[in-house]
This record gives C-alpha cells, structure tokens and sequence, in this order.
C-alpha cells in the first residue's frame, strides 16, 4: 500500500467492523458516533445473534474486528469467544458492556479479548480510538509472529543445507581435480568441449552451494503442486 506524504497506516485504512449486537438502537448508535469521528472511515456489518455471527464469519475473513455485547441471546460473548478461539478465527475481540465488572474483566482478558468497553463510552472518542488501537496492536503482533516463524523457518533451513553443501563439497573437489588431470593429459582439441563441459558446471554448482551458505533469509517458493524449492537466482 502507497500512503500519502505524513499519512500513516492506521489513517489509510479502511476498518471492517463485526458487531454482534441484539439492541437494534444500539447498533444505531455506534454507526452514528463511528461516523461521526471519521466519516467512512468504518464499515460495519451487523449481526444480532451468535448463530449469525458464526454464518459471516465462516463466508468473510477480511474482518478487523469484533465488538461484541456480552448479554446475547443464545450464547453469550464469552461462549462466542471460546467457540471463535476453537474455531482457530484470530481477529481480535473488543466487549461492550453495560456496567463495569472486575470478574468479568478478568475472564474476557484470560481469554486474550483486546478490550473491554462500557457502553456509554461510545458517544466519546473512547471507542473509535479503542477500535484503531486495537487493530495496530494485532497488526503488529502478527508481523511480529511471522517474523519469528520466519526465522525459525530460515534456521531449520540453514542447519539441513549444512549438511547437504557439506555432502557436496567433496564430489565437487575431486571434479576441480578430474578436469585438472584432463588438462595435463589429452590435447587441446579433446579437452576443449569435455573439460569445458565440466569446468562450467563444476562452477556452476559452487556458486549455487556458497548461496546456499551464505542463505540470509527463507526464499523457498512454490514450484509445482506441492513441491517446493529455493529459489538461488
């Protein structure tokens, strides 16, 4: 993504909201204060049960977000959140509430819920701010996640080159010392295309293992179907 001169990440983005919500004026509500803050700046798709959330959820992965009453009909927010964390959906979690609870703030963070709102907060800055801090801090949680994936990855790789370049060197060795021989021994006319042959490759081969010595960063790609390779050109 291209941003504009001084604009940053959050101000370009364009915030995709999921709230499950039974209070029909409620959910009216939080689009008018959303709106309010940066007009267009939030789109918010609307669901009043758990049912329902689950059905977008299992269509659409391009959520941001979830802000999610406590008190639904069916399963409560809670529940909602096990079943989400079971169903392996990582997008973070914000809970609205009516009153502040200590117990029920315990609970929802146990379970890595990002935040947990009263709902009279909404009509200030507090949830719109709440909504963009969240999402950066995810954001930055999952480049840092595979970040470190990435170097375990490049690590695992590096150990079994190790082994492969080390198998290598000594074929590699005696080839240096076959075409030596083929110099010394036959004319130039019969060493021109054989020891040519093998001179080039021989080069060719020794330049591919010290890339792969001195690997830096993970470049396995897609070759065909399932197959992988890495890519050294």
């Amino acid at each position: 993504m291209i941003f504009k001169e001084g604009k940053t990440f959050m101000d370009e983005l364009k915030v995709l909201i999921l709230l499950i919500e039974d209070n029909k004026d409620f959910v009216k509500l939080v689009q008018v204060y959303l709106q309010r803050y940066e007009k267009d700046k939030f789109e918010i798709v609307w669901r009043e049960n758990h049912a329902d959330a689950i059905a977008i959820l299992n269509e659409r992965k391009d959520f941001d977000i979830i802000l999610m009453d406590y008190f639904l009909p069916g399963k409560n927010g809670l529940e909602i959140t096990k079943e989400l964390l079971e169903r392996k959906i990582n997008i973070p979690v914000v809970f609205l509430t009516v009153n502040k609870d200590f117990d029920l703030a315990l609970d929802v963070m146990k379970l890595g819920v990002a935040d947990y709102l009263v709902k009279e907060e909404i009509s200030s800055p507090v949830l719109p701010k709440t909504v963009l801090s969240v999402i950066e801090k995810h954001r930055l949680s999952k480049q840092l996640m595979n970040l470190e994936v990435s170097k375990q990855r490049l690590q695992a790789i590096r150990e079994t080159l190790n082994t492969v370049v080390h198998d290598f060197e000594i074929p590699l060795l005696q080839m240096h010392t076959l075409a030596r021989d083929f110099r010394q021994r036959f004319t130039l006319d019969i060493q021109i295309n054989y020891v040519k042959i093998i001179e080039e490759n021989v080069k060719r081969m020794a330049e591919k293992l010290e890339k792969l010595k001195t690997l830096k960063e993970d470049k396995t790609i897609r070759y065909i179907k399932d197959i992988k390779m890495i890519d050294l050109s």
